[in-house]
């Protein structure tokens, strides 16, 4: 089969349904984690390892799957990464000691992690140009996974158990999974070994790493919003807990509806102008999370946040598609790998802080982020320019 013999348009949907499964599983431990909690009897030690082995879980997916695409097929992986998931899934549902539990959230982590990782390379490898754009759809199946899942555990709560909710879940995976099988995906760049020098070399690139630390504040700020907003607004803000899990709802679906957006701006505009407007309205979001008190006025705030937050990943990603497309798995893997890191480092730098000052320190971390990414984007599109030219 040669690499064009393909449909790219049942390719990108392919893709699109592994970025929704990765949605579900960003989100899917954080919707049960009280019943689990009840379920096991956990103490909080026993509590604290799940979240930990979900995004370490994560973390190693996205380290795996470059090299694993470069040398295998998207379909191998695809199909690995969906049935990792499915499996795990169907583990938590019939987990009855910790360890098997645990080794269910890991599970969940890792195959997510390959997800991603993989999804976001087949789209560049099909994308010739308007590689940003295509991306940043994409990004918007993960916001349907993140939000739906969370919106169907609680229609169904009180009807169903979250076991019986999972493992329905677990089976509905079945269809994505039998898509991949039947489907002709492209033949990866460079098939024909596991490309470890070449990674090496790459690790070694000052604009791949330029690129990876962009999108290290940049999931950074995600991850802080997304794991510590609720407590910041009612600790700080006296909302209640309904309407501050209302205001972080907003953030991820202010991202959500703006990528579909951005799929037609970025086709208008040069990407890196694009996110870097994107950074002033996320600065002015922050501002209005510090200094607003009304409830209007917070939600606005966090709107802003995700509007200007949706377009790092798919341009970054849009740039390093283009320019290592020879050996595009193991250049996402890098910058993806990194910008995971940033997000554990900031949540954990965060937790440390907000013991001694409370989390009224959150706008303040999300504000320094967003300044330090003025001029790293500044030099980072300076080594881009005289790259290409």
């Amino acid at each position: 089969m040669s690499n064009s013999d393909y449909n790219k348009g049942y390719v990108f949907t392919a893709a699109c349904m592994g970025m929704l499964v990765f949605g579900i599983v960003m989100i899917s431990l954080g919707s049960i984690l009280p019943e689990i909690t009840t379920k096991f009897n956990l103490n909080e030690l026993e509590t604290g390892s799940l979240p930990t082995l979900l995004p370490l879980g994560i973390l190693v997916g996205s380290l795996v799957f470059g090299p694993a695409v470069d040398w295998l097929s998207y379909k191998g992986i695809l199909v690995a990464g969906t049935i990792l998931v499915l499996v795990s899934l169907e583990g938590i549902v019939f987990a009855n000691k910790l360890p098997l539990l645990q080794i269910s959230v890991f599970g969940i982590g890792l195959g997510g992690g390959i997800l991603n990782g993989t999804t976001n390379a087949i789209v560049s490898e099909i994308s010739k140009t308007n590689r940003s754009a295509n991306l940043s759809l994409l990004g918007v199946f993960f916001g349907v996974g993140a939000l739906g899942t969370p919106v169907i555990l609680g229609a169904l709560n009180g009807l169903y158990s979250f076991e019986t909710i999972f493992a329905w879940l677990g089976i509905v995976l079945i269809i994505p999974l039998l898509f991949f099988l039947f489907l002709r995906f492209p033949i990866s760049s460079k098939a024909n070994g596991i490309p470890i020098k070449e990674g090496l070399k790459m690790l070694r690139d000052p604009l791949l790493v330029l690129f990876g630390l962009v999108l290290f504040l940049q999931s950074g700020i995600e991850g802080i919003t997304n794991n510590w907003a609720t407590t910041y607004l009612e600790s700080n803000k006296a909302l209640i807990s309904s309407k501050a899990l209302f205001v972080l709802s907003s953030f991820v679906g202010a991202i959500t509806v703006t990528r579909i957006v951005l799929g037609k701006v970025l086709r208008m505009y040069e990407p890196i102008k694009v996110m870097g407007l994107g950074f002033v309205i996320a600065l002015i979001g922050c501002l209005l999370i510090l200094f607003g008190s009304s409830f209007s006025l917070l939600i606005t705030g966090m709107i802003a946040l995700g509007i200007g937050a949706a377009a790092g990943f798919p341009v970054i990603l849009g740039y390093v598609g283009h320019l290592y497309a020879h050996l595009s798995g193991t250049a996402f893997s890098i910058v993806i790998t990194i910008a995971l890191i940033g997000n554990v480092l900031a949540n954990y730098f965060m937790g440390l802080v907000s013991q001694y000052q409370g989390t009224a320190v959150l706008p303040y971390f999300l504000i320094v982020a967003i300044v330090l990414l003025f001029p790293l984007l500044y030099i980072t599109n300076n080594k881009y320019q005289s790259k290409i030219n």
